[in-house]
């Protein structure tokens, strides 16, 4: 393709498919790569999508699905098979606020074919709603804890867990929480051990690492 060079044997690599990343790119070059990506594997995959965009690839692709939370546009053959889901990764959420982020995370995670256990709302401050659900994340091999505001969901977290934390700070939050820098500075200071971070929104990455954790605590 004359715009785009499809990594087609990224799978083979690393064990993970290439992800289309959707915001920013022309209409005709993203149905192109959707179009490009769904005859050679069956299957597309595209993170950060607007719905003109799932319009324009639906137009093509019929089976092609989009989720308005998440902004995951997908596009399946029939006949795709779906991976048998494996292990268990909790992700969490702060506040409702912080859901879309998280929802990348966890159809990420489903995706790569990890089981995801929801766990939505359960910020600090109404701790309680967290320590309800402490057996629940010591049930999964990693946690994913999406937080804005100042992002101490990450810290609770790492104190209360057995199993590694990827934080992730959002943008979610009043002027000084900065467009997620708030979050992202409390998250790499935590003092609390087991935790690593990821990019401000960056719920994809996230469950690239979780799904590799999974795999690993699985085999």
């Amino acid at each position: 393709m004359e715009f785009a060079n499809l990594d087609f044997d990224r799978k083979n690599r690393t064990g993970f498919p290439e992800v289309i990343f959707c915001q920013g790119k022309m209409d005709d070059f993203l149905v192109d790569i959707y179009q490009k990506m769904y005859e050679r594997d069956g299957c597309a995959f595209g993170t950060r999508a607007t719905e003109h965009q799932y319009e324009i690839v639906k137009a093509v692709l019929p089976t092609a699905t989009y989720d308005k939370v998440s902004r995951i546009l997908k596009a399946k053959k029939p006949d795709f098979k779906e991976q048998e889901l494996i292990g268990n990764v909790a992700v969490l959420t702060a506040g409702t606020a912080d859901i879309p982020v998280a929802e990348e995370a966890a159809q990420t995670i489903e995706f790569f074919g990890s089981k995801a256990t929801r766990v939505f709302d359960v910020g600090v401050s109404g701790i309680h709603r967290l320590l309800e659900n402490v057996d629940t994340l010591n049930e999964a091999n990693c946690v994913v804890a999406v937080a804005g505001m100042e992002g101490a969901l990450a810290s609770v977290v790492g104190g209360l867990v057995k199993v590694p934390v990827i934080a992730v700070p959002t943008s979610v939050g009043y002027g000084a929480n900065m467009g997620g820098i708030s979050a992202l500075l409390t998250m790499i200071n935590s003092c609390a051990n087991g935790i690593s971070v990821v990019n401000i929104d960056n719920g994809y990455g996230a469950g690239y690492i979780a799904t590799q954790i999974n795999r690993l605590a699985v085999h």
